[in-house]
């Protein structure tokens, strides 16, 4: 399994070497609050952080240090990186904008202007209602400036320009995407992870199917696809949003799904009842090789999500998780 992973926390990014099971702080990132994490798929041993308001950091040694990249003063809720473009990054703030990196951080510009979308009067955060931001950035894996942007909540949108125009939602598609998976393999086939259920797509978005037998939750959080096959999924999952994210009040589980069958509760590592928060999950880099992290720590899977076991715990317990990274071992 790799071996290096990331953790943001609400307070700081932890490096996890999974198969020593430690769990020890990184190099630049102090006084800074992390609010998402990506592995750089194109370029080994770099990773991307975003912060509120203290900007954008990078890293080029598998997480272990870090410096200030740009877009200090934005408050940054998203980042990605192309796999298709070498020195692409992607980050989303709140309001809804989406900037672009075209040279590894050094320089940022905006996209086009999100709110010119018909669907954009109904964008709104629950708890901030007079607000709205970009929650998940999804890039396609061979299209360069093809990527899918979730806005939280009231849209799934799309552009196929690199952003300089931008396809809004479509009727029978997700409308509170928590996270979107793309397969490197089969990159038209998506999955969303959405406040209003489960979502998937086989034709790259312009169509979308709701199939949630076997769910017995209704909320989902996160969501990885098996490295080594396009056709298994596995997503986090809650009651509803009040008892999915925080440790100690949380009623998180995990489920999984083979091709077209139903959706199977996944027990075999998990607490039942469900007592841990909807975990971060992320796909590792082998076939059948999964990552979750929840408040005691992280947890690994080689067998496609069937079975789980802790591989490092927290030294102190987190009262939430903002990301989660699988670094190339």
């Amino acid at each position: 399994m790799s071996d290096s992973l990331l953790v943001a926390t609400q307070a700081e990014v932890l490096r996890v070497h999974a198969e020593a099971g430690i769990v020890g702080p990184v190099k630049g990132l102090d006084g800074a609050h992390p609010t998402s994490l990506a592995a750089d798929p194109a370029v080994a041993g770099r990773a991307w952080c975003a912060t509120h308001r203290q900007g954008v950091f990078r890293s080029e040694d598998d997480g272990a240090t870090w410096v200030a990249s740009g877009l200090d003063g934005e408050k940054l809720m998203s980042i990605t990186a192309s796999r298709a473009e070498p020195d692409v990054v992607w980050a989303g703030t709140e309001p809804s904008t989406v900037w672009v990196s075209r040279d590894a951080g050094e320089t940022w510009e905006r996209t086009s202007d999100l709110e010119t979308l018909p669907s954009s009067p109904e964008w709104a955060f629950p708890p901030r209602p007079d607000t709205h931001h970009v929650r998940w950035i999804a890039c396609h894996p061979t299209d360069p400036g093809r990527l899918w942007v979730a806005i939280e909540a009231g849209a799934l949108i799309s552009t196929s320009d690199g952003g300089r125009t931008w396809s809004d939602r479509v009727p029978d598609g997700p409308y509170d995407t928590h996270e979107l998976a793309v397969h490197p393999g089969a990159p038209d086939l998506l999955r969303s992870a959405a406040g209003d259920g489960y979502f998937e797509s086989r034709d790259g978005g312009e169509t979308w199917g709701s199939p949630m037998e076997g769910f017995e939750v209704g909320y989902l959080r996160s969501v990885a696809i098996d490295p080594g096959d396009s056709e298994v999924t596995v997503v986090s999952a809650a009651p509803h949003p009040h008892v999915a994210y925080g440790a100690g009040s949380a009623e998180g589980s995990v489920y999984r799904r083979e091709a077209a069958g139903p959706w199977e509760r996944v027990l075999d590592g998990w607490p039942d009842p469900p007592a841990t928060i909807a975990p971060l999950l992320v796909p590792g880099h082998a076939s059948g090789e999964l990552w979750a992290a929840d408040e005691r720590g992280v947890h690994g899977s080689r067998d496609g999500g069937k079975t789980w076991q802790l591989v490092a715990g927290f030294e102190t317990t987190p009262q939430y998780l903002r990301g989660l990274a699988s670094m190339a071992g």
